[in-house]
């Protein structure tokens, strides 16, 4: 039964998208920027519609909040597809993602993603790449958005861990923005590289905000990293079991650098 609802799952997406996406296209040129999301965003909203009730997978959010009333750079726990596209729907305000320029080039997907306010990496660009990325999202905060990034850069196991990288907290400290962690365990139901989905609840925590004000990149990367992986053992404490017998959270959130 859970291969023949992934399944059904991946047809809801092929059969779907590319209707919507058209009606995009279409809708687009006469939309203002603010508009364009969100319409993208009602995407993401019927798709978790039908992720609860095709497969069983349900959220809860925590720390809700802590959400700042200005700009924010958002810095998530990354296990999933599922808070790519959760995100959008969940979140107040328009989120801006931080993409390499190559995937504006996929049909349908970055099509859609050149017509909406998103922030692109040129890497042809070399180090003045980053100032691009930083006058982009700069840009995007004024208008109201909030910057989103994953430290991590790919989905990690649950459980586990990968390195935090510093280009998250590099913008915030370049911006001025604060910086709010997120802490998730959707792994769990959507599993990377996995066609499968499973049934079960996904917890999302939302951290106070850290003002990056007389920090450096470095250690805004800490407090991050540090909050993430405390939070990951007290919402999912049996995917960490195991792997931190004999030492502390703390201790083993700083073990992979």
């Amino acid at each position: 039964m859970r291969f023949i609802r992934s399944l059904l799952l991946m047809v809801y997406f092929i059969v779907y998208t590319v209707p919507y996406a058209i009606a995009c296209f279409i809708a687009f040129p006469f939309l203002r920027a603010d508009k364009r999301y969100w319409m993208a965003a009602g995407w993401c909203k019927s798709s978790i519609v039908v992720l609860r009730y095709l497969n069983g997978i349900r959220y809860t959010i925590e720390g809700y909040e802590n959400l700042p009333d200005g700009p924010a750079v958002l810095l998530s726990k990354h296990q999933s597809a599922w808070e790519t596209l959760a995100f959008p729907a969940l979140m107040p305000r328009p989120l801006c993602y931080v993409f390499k320029r190559e995937l504006l080039f996929v049909p349908f997907f970055g099509w859609a993603l050149g017509m909406l306010k998103m922030v692109h990496i040129d890497r042809k660009q070399g180090k003045d790449a980053f100032v691009s990325v930083t006058q982009q999202g700069r840009a995007r905060m004024d208008e109201g958005a909030w910057v989103i990034m994953f430290p991590e850069g790919t989905r990690t196991r649950t459980g586990s861990q990968g390195k935090y990288k510093t280009g998250g907290a590099r913008f915030a400290v370049a911006t001025g923005a604060p910086v709010v962690p997120i802490a998730h365990n959707a792994g769990h139901v959507w599993p990377r590289h996995s066609f499968l989905k499973y049934a079960g609840i996904v917890t999302v925590s939302i951290g106070k905000p850290i003002d990056t004000a007389g920090l450096t990149p470095e250690e805004v990367n800490q407090r991050v990293e540090d909050w993430i992986e405390t939070e990951m053992r007290r919402i999912d404490p049996a995917a960490y079991s195991s792997t931190d017998a004999g030492s502390t959270p703390a201790q083993h959130a700083s073990a992979g650098r």
